[in-house]
């Protein structure tokens, strides 16, 4: 189905793999377009509870392919400087969308690091729900060695992730951080020894989350990204509602009855 993913389910649980290892998984514009098209397809695909996301071969992703910047000179061809910036804008709109599918997928999307996780990567590890790596992975906001800011997402959700003053360091120096760094920083939830380690830990958590209740994984993700950006109040108005909405459902009714005859739920 897809150029440069590898997208496979079993058990309600996609295994989605970056696939452009000879280019270390560094993505051009029509991977960062086929990254889009595979998270809304399962988003709407009910086969689908958890997401897990990794890169074929040494890395999980060396960000934006040099192609994608070098294209950015077609701009240069528009005469009128308002038109210009206004095409540029809608270009950098319309890549942070790209990397915004994965947080608008209602499903759960656990990312699991080895090797390079830089630039654009970053962007991506930042829009999942958890993330997790091997004791290999190293992590980078790459874009100051490049003369550039980061636009696609790592300098406004990292903050929320491991704190101002940590993105900070990490934005302004363009360091590596390393695997058992990131999981000191709370940058990953988990840090394994190796990639074997890594693929069955995760393959582990997301086998649990794929038994749960598939309405409340989507309403819990849901709920977490409003809470982010309101205040308490407002966030306690909004779970009200969805509960008034979706707490009355046949996940509610299966869950009790399994619970009841000690036997393991089976989910719509």
């Amino acid at each position: 189905m897809y150029q440069h993913f590898q997208v496979s389910i079993d058990e309600y649980i996609a295994r989605v793999n970056i696939n452009r290892p000879e280019k270390a998984n560094a993505l051009h514009r029509e991977a960062w377009e086929e990254l889009q098209t595979v998270f809304e397809a399962l988003d709407q695909d009910d086969e689908v509870r958890v997401i897990v996301l990794s890169g074929e071969g040494k890395h999980f992703c060396a960000g934006m392919d040099l192609e994608v910047l070098m294209n950015i000179q077609q701009f240069q061809t528009i005469d009128c400087e308002g038109r210009k910036r206004e095409k540029l804008r809608q270009f950098i709109l319309r890549l942070q969308a790209m990397v915004s599918a994965l947080e608008a997928c209602r499903k759960p999307v656990l990312a699991a690091v080895s090797g390079a996780c830089v630039g654009g990567g970053l962007d991506i590890i930042a829009a999942c729900d958890m993330r997790y790596c091997s004791e290999d992975a190293y992590f980078s906001i790459k874009e100051i060695d490049l003369g550039m800011v980061a636009d696609l997402g790592s300098l406004q959700r990292l903050p929320r992730i491991i704190g101002p003053g940590m993105t900070a360091e990490l934005a302004y120096t363009g360091r590596n951080v390393s695997g058992r760094e990131a999981a000191q920083i709370g940058l990953v939830n988990q840090c394994y020894s190796d990639r074997e380690a890594l693929e069955a830990g995760v393959l582990e958590i997301a086998r649990s989350i794929a038994q749960k209740s598939p309405l409340s994984v989507r309403g819990i993700k849901e709920v977490m990204l409003y809470a982010r950006d309101h205040s308490v109040a407002d966030s306690l108005q909004q779970i009200s509602i969805w509960n008034a909405a979706m707490f009355l459902s046949k996940d509610l009714e299966e869950a009790f009855l399994a619970a009841q005859s000690r036997r393991p739920p089976k989910f719509q």
